[in-house]
């Protein structure tokens, strides 16, 4: 894709610090780190979306995720814990439409935060989780 900045990166066009790559997926630093040795993981081949990502890459992302994960931990920079996230579509604050996974270092007093909001104080019914999860095994 012309206007992506993860193909471009792909593509040598633009600078990156890579950790790894294979033929379905690759592995660099973010430039906007939550902590030190923030990374993220995405598929060579261009896809915007989850829906568009084959499964094997998707699984394989996923393999490289805990890998990179794993060196976390065992390294030197600060990490008590670990993050993965996947933003798919604007309302989930995806920003680069090309699929792609944070792998971040997390550790006791760090600025992240992720909020919940009011609605998680009224929990749903067994019905209404019955009946949400029969529309979503007829999708799947």
């Amino acid at each position: 894709m012309d206007n992506c900045i993860f193909c471009k990166i792909l593509a040598n066009q633009l600078p990156s610090s890579r950790l790894y790559q294979d033929d379905l997926c690759t592995a660099f630093l973010d430039i906007r780190p939550v902590n030190p040795g923030h990374l993220l993981v995405i598929p060579n081949k261009h896809a915007a979306s989850l829906a568009e990502l084959d499964p094997d890459t998707g699984a394989q992302i996923f393999r490289v995720g805990q890998r990179m994960a794993r060196a976390l931990r065992g390294g030197s920079l600060q990490c008590e814990g670990v993050n993965l996230f996947v933003a798919d579509g604007a309302a989930a604050g995806q920003e680069v439409f090309h699929v792609h996974l944070h792998v971040f270092p997390r550790f006791a007093g760090d600025a992240f935060r992720v909020t919940l909001g009011a609605s998680l104080k009224n929990s749903p019914t067994k019905a209404e989780l019955d009946s949400i999860a029969e529309g979503l095994r007829s999708r799947l």
